[in-house]
């Protein structure tokens, strides 16, 4: 364990809290007009998966757990489990839903993604930050929408719903954030 100010947590990171392990979802640093600016953290405890909302003082000193982070490609799913492989061990590693979340629709085959274990138990993972999909059906476009601004809705190969620009059609490639499944562009294929 390393002590941190809660300033310095970021999202991925794993802190102990009362002789347990949680990991970090989101980390906001705010500073109020008036009072003492605080970190809110909401934190996925590993044992079971009970999130919990926290706020400290900037300064408040949190414990931070040694993880080991390394890169994995993913293979499967499994039932339940999402299976992924060390390139370098050719270790396969079985990944709860808790663990993957809503990053799921986002897994392609033989996909790099940054698995992070404690004490090798998986507890967080980083997708890519694009991927590309195919849109697999759009809303036809209304006249007297203006085509430089109007977005439509649009559905993706992974199940995901988004927002794509009028002249996106069914069966074109477009990158779009893992983070929330917004369009970036179309696929330079």
């Amino acid at each position: 364990m390393v002590s941190v100010i809660a300033s310095n947590i970021r999202k991925g990171h794993v802190v102990e809290k009362d002789g347990k392990l949680y990991v970090v979802l989101t980390a906001e640093n705010i500073h109020p007009g008036k009072g003492t600016p605080v970190t809110q953290l909401e934190m996925r405890r590993i044992s079971d998966g009970v999130k919990v909302n926290e706020r400290y003082k900037t300064t408040d000193t949190l414990e931070k757990a040694f993880i080991d982070e390394r890169t994995h490609n993913f293979l499967y799913q499994d039932g339940e489990h999402y299976v992924f492989m060390d390139p370098e061990t050719f270790d396969q590693v079985p990944v709860g839903p808790d663990v993957i979340g809503d990053m799921a629709p986002y897994l392609q085959e033989n996909m790099e993604v940054r698995l992070s274990t404690h004490n090798s138990v998986p507890i967080s993972i980083e997708l890519p930050a694009r991927v590309v999909l195919e849109v697999t059906e759009t809303e036809p476009v209304m006249k007297g929408q203006t085509a430089s601004s109007s977005f439509k809705p649009a559905m993706l190969s992974n199940g995901v719903r988004t927002m794509v620009p009028t002249h996106i059609v069914p069966g074109t490639r477009i990158v779009v954030l893992t983070a929330d499944g917004s369009y970036v562009e179309r696929a330079k294929d």
